[in-house]
């Protein structure tokens, strides 16, 4: 029943009923070549070389103009004639309960600013109120620098919160003038269209 392997091996190389016919190879080649032809590389043509270096150079210009050309800072351009002002400190840099308490005032004020509709009518009226703000703005500002000079002390803590106090209570007033003007316009019309 054993059977020695080596001479399974030696009559397997003799047997020629399973090798390939000779030249099969070469003609399976041939076939394959015609059903899959090899396409040739073509030769770069003159133009082809030139637009390749003219790429070359054009890469190698630019990155050169901008890894050579030292970054220069940017200008402020001040369009108010003033001086350039250097940060100042805010409630919010002497501690986080103070920004929360800043930054609560300033979202009441923007958010009732961004309410405010200008008409022809009241227009007047918002503009005596907008300048009234901005006194209270350009003092919020010298408190501030104030603050940064001088350092943290209540007196000045506490003025800036008025500041800020006062100008959401001017928006307030400012919301219930509009109101007032609005309903007087409108009882003015009514009185028209009834008469």
């Amino acid at each position: 029943m054993a059977q020695d392997i080596r001479k399974l091996f030696e009559d397997a190389r003799n047997n020629t009923e399973d090798r390939m016919s000779s030249g099969h190879e070469a003609r399976f080649l041939k076939k394959l070549d015609n059903q899959l032809p090899i396409k040739k590389s073509k030769r770069f043509t003159w133009l082809q070389i030139a637009a390749s270096i003219v790429v070359v150079l054009g890469l190698g210009y630019g990155t050169y103009s901008y890894f050579n050309n030292p970054i220069e800072p940017v200008k402020v351009v001040d369009t108010n004639n003033k001086t350039i002002e250097e940060p100042t400190k805010s409630l919010g840099d002497i501690s986080p309960d103070l920004k929360k308490v800043e930054d609560y005032y300033l979202a009441n004020i923007n958010l009732e600013l961004s309410k405010v509709k200008l008409t022809p009518d009241n227009k007047e009226l918002i503009d005596g109120y907008i300048s009234r703000l901005d006194e209270l703005n350009k003092e919020y500002k010298r408190l501030s620098i104030e603050l940064t000079e001088s350092g943290a002390n209540e007196l000045t803590v506490n003025a800036l919160i008025t500041n800020l106090k006062f100008r959401l209570n001017l928006m307030y007033r400012l919301k219930e003038q509009l109101k007032m003007l609005n309903e007087t316009n409108e009882n003015q019309n009514q009185n028209k269209i009834n008469a």
